[in-house]
């Protein structure tokens, strides 16, 4: 299991030594499956859990603004979705030899999205404060040394970039058909719930 934000150019380590990974295990077992999903969201999640946890602690959600006031976008995916994912390829390894199923959501969001999302379901409606990504950097860099940090500088690093697939939908399915071809959930049979669907079921402890 890798991530979709792998990559050799990532700002974040934490994406970098992902790619590696990547590269180490197909160098050792080129028959391996990679599985890609893009941030997971469940009950114990590190995504939406963060957002209310800020809201219940700090009374407040601090996010990135990046140089430009672009945000980046992510496509949260539900971590069931990626474990059946993962269990379809165990029913049958040999048809997914050497493949790359890439795992994600129906639909992208910022990360102010997703704050004002989880006010929503919280109830908690606390204030969404963007803070420049170098002043957020050095506050990480103090903030990482705390129990169970809400924050530290490589997560900085990866909120300043996209984490979503590598292609839309529609170009997952014009792709030909060769053994290079990326799969994503829906060539195994999966379909993606949508996080309205889901989230309110472990979110709601929070109000």
């Amino acid at each position: 299991v890798s991530s979709a934000s792998a990559r050799p150019d990532a700002k974040s380590r934490w994406s970098r030594t992902k790619y590696e990974g990547e590269m180490a295990v197909k160098e050792a077992f080129p028959w391996a499956t990679i599985i890609r999903p893009t941030q997971m969201f469940g009950k114990e999640d590190r995504l939406l859990n963060w957002f209310a946890k800020c809201q219940q602690f700090l009374g407040f959600v601090p996010l990135v603004y990046n140089s430009g006031g672009r945000q980046a976008l992510t496509q949260p995916v539900w971590v069931n979705d990626v474990a059946k994912t993962i269990a379809a390829v165990c029913d049958d390894p040999a048809k997914f030899e050497g493949r790359r199923i890439d795992c994600f959501g129906p639909a992208d969001f910022t990360y102010p999205e997703l704050a004002k999302f989880v006010n929503d379901i919280t109830e908690r409606n606390k204030p969404v404060l963007t803070i420049p990504a170098g002043s957020y950097a050095q506050i990480a860099k103090v903030a990482q040394y705390t129990r169970n940090p809400l924050i530290t500088p490589d997560l900085v690093d990866q909120w300043t970039e996209d984490f979503v697939p590598s292609m839309s939908p529609e170009e997952y399915k014009k792709q030909p058909a060769t053994a290079n071809k990326i799969l994503s959930m829906a060539d195994v049979g999966i379909q993606a719930e949508p996080i309205e669907k889901v989230a309110f079921g472990f979110l709601h402890f929070y109000r």
